[in-house]
């Protein structure tokens, strides 16, 4: 059976390096070099885009990683700064996409900072490179992306035709102290990323897009978080009770433009309740495998699909079928 992994990573060194330590830690990243950063901890799997990777998607059947920019990025430089840096980024993706493109596809990483040019290095990335959409980390200079500096981008993904996944950042600093300061063993900047802040923050983006009205006045744009779908799954009937429409003053509930306009992916969660409860919320047509490499490893991800007890049409779809429509991959 064919297998598509959405929420691959990959970085090259290099451009990781050119991002300056005080803008590292103004951030709240650690130091590139720091035992506890994430692209320290997986540094060699995360720059090699070739034989090795194919020999680990081999090795569990995954026909196609779809890469994406793990890590500081783009986002944390200033506007006249990141879209040079995005550019040469995708441009280096592209041709390694380009040495196998049976067996990769992209996320762009954009500009954030500077929405206009964001805009353009994705409709560029689409179009010249055949791009499935963009990847992008977290809130920018502390917004969301319902703040209508971000018009632009989200216009220009509706019109394209491609989606946004809304990876979870390192939160802001007055979150970073209010929630996550004070815990031994440094503990909490695990807590405030996949250990747990990660998926609240992204739940939040999410529900601010909603809230919003953004996703009304973009009613073609498409969203995809992963995990899961970072506890959305599990809180969407209170959300339409405290959230409900007569409240919101919005024309669907919140699971309503959830099912309409958001996808969710099982990167790095491989247990059978959150999928059960992702299946029952979004429905089979809405979740879509991912292994979320190489922060979680391929052979967990593949032995929980393997024990699926699923009709094979399900299996199919949430294997690769929903992903090669989404991504237009075939």
């Amino acid at each position: 059976m064919r297998i598509v992994a959405l929420e691959e990573h990959f970085s090259f060194p290099d451009m990781v390096e050119r991002i300056r330590p005080a803008v590292r830690a103004q951030a709240g990243w650690p130091p590139s070099d720091a035992p506890n950063s994430p692209e320290q901890q997986h540094r060699a799997q995360l720059a090699e885009i070739g034989a090795e990777r194919l020999r680990l998607m081999d090795e569990v059947g995954v026909m196609v990683q779809v890469l994406s920019v793990a890590g500081p990025g783009a986002e944390l430089l200033p506007p006249t700064e990141g879209p040079a840096f995005a550019r040469e980024y995708n441009d280096r993706l592209a041709q390694a996409i380009a040495a196998h493109p049976n067996r990769f596809a992209g996320f762009a990483h954009l500009p954030v900072t500077n929405p206009e040019a964001a805009a353009d290095e994705l409709a560029r990335t689409v179009e010249t490179h055949g791009f499935a959409g963009a990847l992008l980390n977290g809130t920018t200079d502390g917004l969301f992306l319902d703040d209508p500096r971000f018009a632009p981008l989200l216009a220009r993904a509706e019109a394209l035709g491609v989606p946004l996944y809304l990876h979870p950042g390192i939160p802001p600093a007055p979150v970073r102290d209010a929630y996550y300061s004070n815990l031994p063993h440094g503990l909490g900047f695990n807590l405030s990323i996949a250990g747990f802040g990660w998926h609240a923050e992204t739940a939040i983006h999410v529900l601010r897009l909603v809230l919003a009205g953004t996703l009304e006045r973009y009613p073609r744009l498409q969203l995809i978080i992963g995990h899961m779908g970072e506890m959305l799954p599990v809180m969407v009937a209170r959300c339409d009770q405290i959230l409900a429409p007569k409240i919101t003053q919005l024309p669907r509930t919140v699971s309503q433009t959830l099912r309409d306009q958001v996808y969710l992916t099982t990167s790095g969660i491989f247990t059978r309740p959150p999928l059960e409860a992702a299946l029952a919320t979004f429905g089979i047509d809405r979740v879509l495998f991912s292994i979320d490499y190489p922060f979680a490893p391929n052979a967990p991800g593949k032995a929980f699909l393997d024990g699926l007890q699923m009709a094979p049409i399900d299996l199919e779809k949430l294997a690769y079928g929903n992903a090669d429509r989404v991504l237009k991959l075939v």
